[in-house]
């Protein structure tokens, strides 16, 4: 028994170890994802527009991301972040009252109603925000 024990101990001790090393992996893939993606942000396209219309270079510079799209895609990726950061928090809220209403059956009114008031504030600010961000993108 102690035999079969270590065994699956050792082979729960090595399958950490590969995850531990595929999440480094994947994390190295996505940072160098967003700096290519940082990379492409500032890379100059007016020679290539030149060669396209067969006109000599423009003595303006083109860039990749104009300043209307940085402010469409902020505007995009800000509203984005709200709505995840919005539903980790209501989340985090139904978690914790689940919790506390199993610790003491006996609130467990109180607790619904301060979690669903916290849970529409919440929502709300979420809700104000996202407008902002996509205001910003019109």
């Amino acid at each position: 028994m102690a035999i079969e024990f270590d065994c699956l101990s050792r082979a729960a001790v090595t399958l950490e170890r590969i995850g531990t090393i595929m999440e480094t992996k994947i994390s190295k893939w996505v940072l160098w994802a967003i700096v290519a993606g940082f990379g492409l942000l500032a890379v100059n396209v007016s020679e290539a527009r030149a060669a396209d219309d067969g006109a000599t270079a423009h003595t303006e510079h083109s860039y990749f991301l104009t300043s209307d799209g940085a402010r469409k895609l902020g505007g995009a990726i800000g509203a984005a972040i709200v709505i995840m950061g919005g539903a980790a928090g209501i989340a985090r809220i139904g978690g914790s009252a689940v919790e506390s209403m199993a610790r003491q059956p006996e609130a467990a009114g109180d607790i619904s109603t301060a979690m669903i008031i916290t849970a529409a504030m919440i929502e709300g600010a979420t809700l104000f925000a996202v407008v902002v961000g996509l205001l910003a993108v019109l």
